[in-house]
């Protein structure tokens, strides 16, 4: 058993024994990681450290970020830096297609930093990453984690128009939170990138992170706005804080509190919920490809 990377500070009781994960093993993830080492490529499902990265590759399932790792938005949960990015690199598109082949991907998982640098918000090299996947590997089924792109709905069609199998924007916390944890996001701009989402007739995915100061009823308030903006698909997971520079962990969310949100969500007309304590955004993500 391997602990997860939290550093406590000022929590309010020692991390629980239900967040511990076993070491990954199998054969597919054996010959994944095989594959990883040998020609040197980079998931996000790594180098984030995922608590889950052993059981989704081990399903064929893996998560690429694009548009570099250096991000224009400072929330206060998020371990990526933030800066000023590099320059947009044209070449990464067919990098990531040959990482996606090489590895054998069935279902691939992209997302990206939030690039409100640029014009078209990252919206051209998302575009490009999912055609040059589609070529490479026609098999491959995609799910797109995208950012509100500032709000700007050309940018965001940009990417939809690939038509990918499920396409997610996370509202990360509810709305009674969303200024202290989403500093240059906008909750109800969440919800109108969803909504515009939901009506092109894509599989619609969101997912919120709890632990971080919300009462039942905001998880509550949160799905009916997630269902009433087309949501089809939520993920709830317990927040574990990066560094101590980061928002702090307030509450340890009990797997029992977990289950009853899966079943009110279930119950609130959600298509599918994945609700637990190590759930994250691609946790079984190939499962969510139900017909609509």
């Amino acid at each position: 058993m391997i602990d997860l990377p939290v550093v406590p500070a000022n929590q309010p009781q020692r991390k629980p024994d239900w967040l511990r994960v076993r070491l990954p093993v199998g054969k597919e993830y054996a010959h994944v990681r095989g594959l990883v080492d040998t020609h040197k490529l980079h998931t996000i499902c790594e180098s984030g450290n995922c608590p889950n990265m052993g059981e989704c590759w081990g399903a064929g399932t893996a998560t690429f970020m694009i548009l570099g790792n250096i991000c224009t938005r400072s929330c206060s949960f998020c371990a990526v830096a933030t800066g000023r990015p590099l320059a947009v690199d044209i070449d990464e598109p067919n990098r990531v297609a040959n990482s996606v082949k090489l590895m054998q991907v069935k279902h691939c998982v992209i997302t990206s930093v939030d690039r409100d640098d640029l014009k078209d918000g990252g919206s051209i090299i998302w575009a490009e990453t999912i055609n040059a996947i589609r070529r490479e590997s026609p098999e491959t089924t995609l799910e797109t984690l995208l950012p509100d792109f500032r709000g700007n709905w050309d940018n965001l069609a940009r990417v939809l128009e690939t038509r990918p199998e499920v396409v997610s924007h996370n509202l990360e916390t509810v709305r009674r939170l969303t200024k202290e944890v989403r500093i240059q996001a906008k909750y109800d701009r969440s919800l109108e990138a969803l909504r515009h989402v939901s009506e092109t007739g894509l599989r619609t995915k969101s997912g919120i992170m709890l632990g971080l100061g919300e009462k039942e009823e905001d998880v509550l308030e949160a799905m009916d706005d997630l269902l009433d903006a087309g949501v089809h698909i939520l993920t709830l997971g317990q927040y574990l804080q990066p560094t101590r520079n980061h928002h702090p962990v307030i509450d340890w969310i009990h797997p029992d509190q977990f289950a009853s949100y899966k079943e009110w969500g279930l119950k609130k007309g959600f298509r599918y919920v994945e609700s637990g304590p190590l759930v994250r955004s691609s946790y079984h993500a190939e499962k969510h490809l139900f017909e609509m």
